[in-house]
């Protein structure tokens, strides 16, 4: 057991680090993809992800399923390694063998994902986990980019801080499949609840949002969001969205492919000039 999670701790850090042989060893496991049900969860600063996360982690694995967790951090200035690597609140799964918890950078990518989110999950989904939970890192108003990741989006909000406002700001409500109102016990909580919702029925192409209300460090709750994430998946079955999925995740290496050859480009460029020229004359070379 110990020497399979260290293969699989190896492999995974060589994706999120780009190594060419760790990007060949995961197109010799693509075909075993499509099995996972990949779960985002996202929303602003403060509003408990981690513990959310960290609940939904101990549900899953009391019914016996293999949970493995993309969590995505701001980037260390100095290692350019993620932040909050050693996820301090989820340390009673660290010694489960059927739990892994993967944190990385962003690496200045934007939408709240890393630039090796799409290949993680699907080197997860390949090793046999059946549930795949993505956490967006949780400093912005435009995290959006989870919901091309995953099978279903949670956005969590909590009461007193606006958060019905800046999900609205940011496009959270557009790709919401299922609202969270977390820190429920607060002042606040059923106005928020409230707000949310009418916000979410103005939505033409998704009016069977569910609302919960959870409270997370207690696990209040937490069985129902479960439940409206199961219905979500009955009502849209993951094969639905294997299309799209694999779409993104096509743009996603084409667009990080690119833009790491645009770096190089820009490294050995010593020309002199005004910056659109310059710039004209490495994308010409890119071409």
């Amino acid at each position: 057991m110990i020497s399979r999670t260290r293969t699989e701790a190896r492999l995974l850090r060589d994706l999120d680090d780009r190594r060419p042989e760790a990007i060949a060893r995961l197109v010799e496991l693509y075909p075993l993809t499509g099995r996972a049900y990949v779960v985002g969860v996202t929303g602003n600063p403060g509003a408990g992800k981690s513990t959310l996360v960290d609940q939904l982690i101990a549900h899953y694995r009391a019914a016996g399923e293999r949970i493995a967790c993309v969590l995505v951090d701001p980037t260390s200035p100095f290692s350019g390694g993620a932040i909050l690597g050693d996820r301090i609140r989820m340390t009673r799964h660290a010694t489960d063998p059927d739990v892994f918890i993967k944190s990385v950078a962003t690496r200045g990518h934007l939408g709240g994902l890393s630039r090796s989110t799409f290949d993680l999950v699907a080197a997860f989904d390949a090793l046999g986990y059946a549930r795949i939970i993505v956490e967006t890192v949780g400093v912005g108003q435009d995290e959006v980019d989870v919901m091309r990741a995953a099978h279903a989006t949670v956005v969590v909000a909590v009461p007193g801080l606006g958060d019905e406002v800046q999900a609205i700001k940011g496009g959270l409500l557009e790709v919401a499949d299922v609202l969270c109102v977390n820190k429920a016990d607060r002042d606040g909580a059923e106005r928020t609840a409230r707000d949310l919702q009418h916000m979410a029925s103005l939505r033409i192409d998704a009016p069977e949002i569910e609302l919960v209300r959870t409270v997370a460090p207690r696990g209040d709750g937490v069985a129902e969001l479960v439940a409206a994430i199961e219905r979500h998946r009955l009502r849209h079955p993951p094969a639905s969205r294997a299309a799209a999925r694999r779409r993104a995740h096509i743009e996603e290496l084409v667009r990080s492919g690119l833009a790491e050859r645009a770096a190089a480009a820009m490294a050995q460029e010593v020309g002199e000039g005004d910056p659109w020229t310059v710039a004209a004359r490495i994308l010409d070379g890119l071409t």
